[in-house]
């Protein structure tokens, strides 16, 4: 920690945002923490029944399947401290360290969670490794977004800004398209029992095979953030006081509008619990839905990006997020009355396409109008609260909503309600397109 916080003469000499710089490498580094988050939570959703039975046995296979959601859910709860934490490090000591110190930690997060013996082999210690496991995960995932993001929007030219931050959100379909592919591969291939027993781990490990060359990569790139001797005095509870006192609309309007699209796309992770628990379809069909959920992702994404580019950010925020608003009941009662594959594709892609058309928008927006001292510390903040509270709970309240109403619908409607806070808060957001970044 002490190597972050020493003081670093390429960090006073930001990068050129006009400069021809290897945009792949950078957009690589940039989305991977971001990707390797939802590759690890899809894949413990996936596998939410088999890691419930090895860490938390119990003799009703609802109870364990809601505490292995609830485990899911910990980590949510140090995101808040992640982001204030990390956030407020990336406006006072720059993008670069902070973004090494999330990957880090992300990268120990998983392997502990692969690598913990089951609850037969070393009893109720394993559920104690896993949920701190998790937390340690929680807290690197909180101040990941802001400064990777922050950077992205900085280093991008000004009429490429939603082209190039649209790759958060479209990285998080290739995350769930490959880990929708990893799933589908195993649940084929192994057995049931070899699938509780080693089957889940071997998809997490997979996705740790990308931590060293992203770590590598981060290390290489330049410093965007004007960091002065003055912010490097700074302390972060100076920065975090700067941001809410000075800018609390902002930072409530994104928060309201990332929880829109939290929601959305949680519940999109949820469909293949859903499909199995209330639809009654055999696993090996329900884990196929991240797959076009993922490549519908990154299809629009990118074209969300674009189109934010071309026609303005507050328009790609508002109508996708409205249409999606008035077909996700009839999509879900369609998908209830014809439970099968094709539907079940179908219900994911027009969740998975109007959410990220929407959601690429908004990623862009956020850090675009926040000043520089405060752009990394607000986007973080208000995105892990966001996903603390709603994208934390969202598939344990759909479980607990499900099982307690005997309604199927139950997660349209948790969608309706959130969409329409998220268009208001969209509505009342700045337009940022074509202006420059706001200084200090």
């Amino acid at each position: 920690m002490t190597a972050f916080l020493a003081r670093n003469p390429d960090q006073e000499r930001p990068a050129d945002p006009n400069a021809r710089a290897p945009e792949i490498g950078i957009v690589f580094a940039c989305v991977l923490g971001n990707a390797l988050e939802f590759y690890d939570f899809t894949t413990y959703t996936f596998f939410a029944v088999e890691i419930g039975k090895t860490f938390f046995p119990n003799h009703d296979p609802v109870v364990s399947l809601l505490i292995s959601v609830a485990t899911f859910g910990v980590g949510f709860f140090t995101r808040p401290l992640g982001g204030l934490v990390i956030g407020a490090f990336a406006d006072h000591a720059g993008r670069k360290p902070a973004m090494m110190l999330t990957i880090a930690l992300m990268a120990l997060g998983m392997l502990l969670l692969a690598l913990t013996p089951p609850f037969a082999s070393i009893g109720y210690a394993a559920p104690v490794i896993v949920v701190g496991a998790r937390l340690l995960q929680g807290f690197a995932l909180g101040g990941e977004v802001g400064p990777a993001t922050s950077y992205l929007v900085e280093i991008a030219p000004d009429d490429r800004r939603g082209r190039l931050a649209s790759w958060q959100i479209a990285s998080q379909g290739a995350a769930l398209l490959t880990a929708g592919i990893v799933g589908f591969t195993l649940a084929h291939l192994l057995q049931p029992h070899a699938m509780t027993l080693w089957g889940w781990r071997i998809a997490l490990l997979l996705g740790l095979t990308i931590v060293p060359g992203g770590i590598y990569i981060r290390q290489r790139l330049p410093e965007t953030a004007h960091i002065t001797h003055e912010r490097q005095r700074q302390s972060a509870l100076r920065v975090l006081g700067r941001l809410l006192t000075g800018h609390p609309m902002p930072l409530l309007l994104a928060l309201v509008a990332i929880m829109a699209s939290t929601i959305s796309t949680y519940v999109g992770l949820y469909m293949t619990t859903y499909a199995e628990t209330a639809l009654h379809l055999h696993t090996p069909t329900a884990i196929t839905a991240p797959l076009i959920g993922g490549l519908t992702t990154i299809v629009f994404a990118l074209a969300g990006g674009w189109l934010a580019d071309r026609y303005g950010r507050r328009v790609v925020m508002l109508l996708p997020r409205i249409v999606l608003v008035l077909a996700i009941y009839p999509a879900f009662l369609f998908l209830n009355g014809h439970a099968s594959l094709v539907t079940l594709l179908m219900t994911t892609g027009l969740m998975s396409a109007l959410g990220s058309l929407s959601a690429a928008a908004v990623i862009v927006a956020v850090p675009e109008s926040l000043p520089e001292s405060v752009r990394a510390s607000g986007l973080s903040t208000a995105y892990a609260f966001a996903v603390t509270v709603f994208g934390g709970t969202t598939q344990f309240v759909l479980t607990w909503l499900i099982h307690v109403s005997h309604d199927p619908l139950a997660p349209a409607w948790y969608m309706i309600v959130s969409g329409v806070l998220g268009v208001i808060a969209m509505a009342l957001m700045p337009e940022t397109k074509g202006k420059p970044l706001p200084g200090d």
